[in-house]
């Protein structure tokens, strides 16, 4: 089981879970995603989720627990509508129901690791520590990540998490300065190694051409063939 969280909104969560789902399910493996809280989306529009089985494929089982219309923090956004919030036990469950017949769970949070669920301020780290589960950190490329990203990191290790490394959601198709030197410094920002690099625009290839990606984008720790090293010289060879 993977607990997926960023360093803010719209860093390429929902991609980098995508392409983590694609390889697992390339290698044969039952692999599961949950969302625990959709939000900024109507009931009968498409999903984070949806998004997720276009990319990875239909061999997918997903689950999301609650859908509320404001696109806000979970917990705001529950109090606007009038509709149930969402507590860390519930998701946690839910988790482990899907991680019991699936051999890889992934489960996508909202925005970054203390964004609010409910009203007693439980987050996502609450549910990673109730599941004992590593935690992939999604971050931007450019000027301002290592900051956040040290953050989240610095977070989760109090907490008692385990960083599993970081991912960069989304390469600029020419990188600056700050985020060619990112390549170098994001994992000492994590304590934790670089697991892939997604190139920007990735969410718009079609399936089998997504799947050919991603296997060069993301570390063998997920089953892919990137190697920082590599990228991060070839990348400055370009300088």
């Amino acid at each position: 089981m993977l607990v997926m969280t960023g360093t803010g909104t719209g860093v390429g969560k929902t991609i980098t879970t995508a392409a983590i789902a694609a390889l697992a399910l390339e290698q044969g493996r039952r692999v599961a995603v949950l969302k625990p809280a959709q939000t900024g989306v109507a009931p009968d529009e498409p999903g984070d989720l949806d998004e997720v089985v276009r990319l990875a494929g239909p061999g997918l089982t997903t689950l999301e627990l609650r859908r509320y219309p404001d696109p806000l923090s979970p917990e705001a956004a529950a109090r606007r509508s009038g509709l149930p919030p969402l507590g860390p036990g519930e998701i946690a469950a839910a988790a482990g129901g899907l991680d019991a017949d699936h051999d890889l769970t992934l489960v996508e949070g909202a925005g970054g690791l203390l964004v609010r669920f409910d009203p007693q301020g439980s987050g996502l780290a609450d549910v990673a520590w109730a599941l004992g589960a590593p935690v992939v950190i999604v971050a931007e490329a450019g000027l301002g990540t290592l900051n956040a990203t040290a953050l989240t990191a610095e977070v989760a290790t109090r907490r008692g998490l385990n960083v599993a490394g970081v991912v960069i959601g989304s390469w600029p198709a020419v990188p600056d300065l700050a985020a060619v030197e990112n390549l170098r410094d994001l994992p000492e920002a994590a304590g934790a190694p670089l697991l892939g690099v997604l190139s920007e625009g990735l969410g718009e290839a079609n399936r089998d051409t997504f799947a050919e990606r991603v296997r060069h984008e993301l570390s063998p720790w997920f089953g892919g063939e990137f190697d920082p090293e590599t990228f991060a010289g070839s990348v400055s060879a370009q300088k």
